[in-house]
Formats: C-alpha cells, structure tokens, sequence
C-alpha cells in the first residue's frame, strides 16, 4: 500500500485559476519524489493540500491509510513540513522552538534527539541564541530541525535550499540521505534539477495543475534522454554536406560543429556510417565530443511540448 494515496484532486481559487486539476497521484514508502514544474504549476498547493493546509474543492487524499480530512490528526502527526516561508518566533532560543514543534504533536521532551538533530543541521552551538540573532541561512535550518523534530515518517521539502548557501544545501542533502536510509518518505519540490536528478527515486513533472508524468528517474533518462556526438571540424561549414542529409545533423552555431542525436541503447547508433560518410568529403576532422541529455533538458522539453 503506497504511504500517500491521491486521488481525483482538484483545487481551483476564487480568480478562476486551477490550481489542481484532477490529480492522481500515489507516493511509495521510503522514497524520495521530486516534484518539477514551473512557477504556478501547483507544487506548492499540492503538498498544502495533503499536509491539510488548505481545502480541496474534490478528490481524495490518504496518508499511511487514514483520511486527510476525517481522520486530520492521525496524518499530520505521520508528517513533517518545511515551507518556503520562514515563520519563526524571533524571542525564542532555537532548542525552544523545535521543543515546542515536537510538544505540539503530543510527545514529550527528549534531549537526546533534538540535540541530534541540531548537530546535523550544524545548529546544536547555536541552541541557546535567540532566532531574531539568526542569519537567514540559519533560520531556514531551524525550520527544517522543526519539521524533523517529531521524527514523521514523511518529510515535505518545498524549495528548502532556494537562496542558501552551499554548506547548508550539503547539510540538506546529507540529512535527506540519513533520512531515507531509515525509511523516511520523502516529497520535495525543487528549482535546482540537479537536486532531483541527484536524490530522487522518482520525478513528477506537474504543469498547470495538472501531472504531465510520474516515472522513475532512470528509465525516465534512458527512454528520453538522448546522447549527441559533436564533431568538431578545422574550417567553418556554410552548410551540411548532400552526402550528409540522411542523417538530421544540426550545424552548431560557431558553424565549427556538427551534432548528431542518438540512442546510445539501440543496437545500430548509426556512427560508424556516420563517421564513414564524413570521410568521404573534404571536411576535416578536429575532435569528437559525446554528452547525455540531462533532466533539465528533459524538463524543458515536456514543458515546451
């Protein structure tokens, strides 16, 4: 049984927009699934949605089994989130705030855990500051030590490392890998692809409250992404050569190249005709050059279609 079940959602606000438009979605227990799109294609609404921040016009949502709506308590208690926004009380002392964060889900004190969490996210020698001395980067770790602090068996990361600096993002990083290692769901959303492309088990690529696709990452990369050969001449080239035509070559814009896309997994690439052809006209080779299409260039070009 996946540990998030959503089915038929839909979320639309009072100026028309559709902010959800008949989702289904189902995320497996410890994975992590990032979740791409664009500004405005319902990342955020979503994860509001099953974190019951906000109410669905229809549809259902279940996490671990229970109700999001009917049975409310039993699945935010399953969940730890770290928004976008930092809302933090400026007066409280950081090992304050994430005690209060894990006695507002009912458990008690326990010392051992929260300082734990605070020398992961490089914070237990800040404990006692207050959060107003805090510098941003800072305060983003305190709310993810927050979410953390009431060991939820899924985590919601919305943009955690927009705007921080590198050592944080790192931390970030090693956290979520410790995380999954113990089983931990996690769901981000993302601007860096190069984060899901790292992390996630899965991508789902939503577009105008609409999910394009759920797949795993790396069949998504082999059934998408191609490899292409550039090769590299002496002269400038005008234009392709006749004897070139049949193969779809794109002439680089220096007119230095020529780039051939391929499928690398096929059982012909056709390079060795390629490569035959190109030697049977008086263009001279300079140098080969072979790169793989990565998900960002996945992502833009579901998005432009």
């Amino acid at each position: 049984m996946p540990i998030i079940s959503i089915s038929n959602l839909s979320k639309s606000f009072s100026d028309g927009t559709n902010a959800l438009d008949d989702v289904n979605l189902e995320v497996n227990e410890g994975e992590i699934i990032a979740l791409l799109g664009p500004n405005g294609a319902g990342k955020t609404t979503l994860i509001s949605a099953i974190c019951g921040l906000l109410k669905y016009d229809s549809g259902r949502i279940k996490v671990n089994g229970y109700d999001t709506v009917t049975e409310y308590r039993r699945t935010r208690k399953l969940i730890g989130l770290v928004p976008q926004e930092i809302m933090l009380e400026p007066f409280e002392t950081v090992y304050d705030t994430i005690r209060f964060t894990r006695g507002m889900f009912g458990y008690p004190e326990n010392k051992e855990l929260l300082n734990n969490i605070l020398q992961k996210l490089s914070l237990f020698d800040k404990r006692k500051q207050m959060i107003k001395e805090l510098s941003g980067g800072m305060k983003r770790r305190v709310m993810i030590a927050k979410a953390l602090s009431h060991s939820p068996k899924i985590l919601f990361l919305d943009e955690p490392t927009a705007g921080v600096d590198v050592e944080l993002r790192r931390d970030m990083w090693n956290v979520v890998g410790s995380l999954k290692s113990k089983g931990v769901t996690i769901v981000l959303t993302t601007h860096y692809i190069e984060e899901a492309e790292m992390m996630a088990d899965r991508i789902a690529l939503l577009n105008k409250g609409q999910i394009i696709f759920v797949e795993n990452k790396e069949s998504l990369m082999a059934r998408m992404g191609k490899k292409e050969l550039t090769i590299n001449f002496q002269s400038p080239i005008s234009s392709i050569p006749e004897a070139l035509s049949k193969y779809k070559l794109a002439l680089s814009q220096d007119q230095f190249s020529l780039i051939y896309s391929y499928d690398n997994k096929a059982s012909r690439t056709g390079i060795t005709r390629l490569m035959r052809d190109i030697a049977s006209t008086n263009l001279i080779l300079q140098d080969l050059k072979t790169s793989q299409s990565s998900l960002e260039d996945i992502f833009v070009r579901m998005i432009r279609n």
